[in-house]
């Protein structure tokens, strides 16, 4: 029997997210990222949270697997997030099966 594999979406909603709309855990430094060449969070998020829509980066914080990939392929030595961890009870809640 082989195993059928599951888009970024499926996987992504056996979790469960409790968004914090009045204080996003992490954000873009848009001026920052636009002198950045290789955009590498784009391809390097899990969450596929960062898009590139006509040559600007555009992010939505909800959703975010709290991973800290973005923090790590950042050619600014992750200069251009501003991140910190989500406040109590907020956050991803990560179930399996």
């Amino acid at each position: 029997m082989a195993l059928k594999r599951l888009s970024t979406e499926q996987l992504l909603g056996l979790d469960k997210f409790l968004v914090d709309d009045d204080h996003a855990h992490i954000a873009a430094k848009r001026e920052v990222c636009r002198s950045c060449q290789g955009k590498p969070c784009v391809n390097a998020c899990p969450a596929g949270l960062y898009t590139l829509k006509e040559g600007e980066l555009s992010f939505d914080h909800a959703g975010c697997l709290e991973c800290g990939t973005c923090r790590v392929v950042c050619p600014q030595s992750g200069k251009a997030l501003e991140w910190s961890y989500p406040r109590g009870g907020f956050g991803v809640q990560f179930r399996y099966g």
